[in-house]
């Protein structure tokens, strides 16, 4: 049972980091993904679909997420703290991003099955490289805030 429970866990991990990694947009129509993953028409054509399905569902899943940010840093900003609003906006907060974490995951199931193992293996390779580059300039771009101000 912990086995279980410990590999659920990792997958949800690894597949959110995962997620957050993913090129912005529509990454299946950029040229030198297409050719890299070696991406078919039909290919491109389902993942478009998948997008498509699952935009008006991530556009309202995160607004509700910013509406309850909105809510907490209210309750927050009070000067008379009430415990159980704040824990109340704070649970609402976590149910809004957990919806919102669960309609990413299945879009990326879903656009994953799209995928041949070794265009998946190509696509995660990539985002490895990708994330790390990205991992190497947010140092970068927070020394440069912190001497703006």
């Amino acid at each position: 049972m912990k086995r279980l429970l410990l590999a659920a866990l990792v997958l949800v991990f690894t597949t959110s980091a995962f997620a957050q990694n993913l090129p912005p947009g529509k990454w299946w129509r950029r040229p030198e993904i297409v050719q890299s993953l070696n991406l078919a028409e039909e290919q491109q054509n389902k993942l478009e679909t998948i997008f498509r399905l699952a935009s008006s569902d991530l556009i309202d899943l995160r607004g509700e997420v910013e509406k309850q940010n909105i809510n907490l840093r209210g309750d927050l900003d009070q000067s008379q703290l009430d415990r159980a609003a704040i824990r109340r906006d704070a649970q609402r907060l976590s149910d809004a991003r957990t919806r919102l974490f669960e309609r990413e995951l299945m879009m990326l199931v879903d656009m994953r099955a799209v995928l041949n193992d070794s265009q998946w293996d190509r696509m995660r390779s990539q985002l490895d490289r990708f994330g790390a580059q990205q991992q190497q300039l947010r140092p970068r771009a927070n020394g440069l805030r912190k001497n703006q101000r």
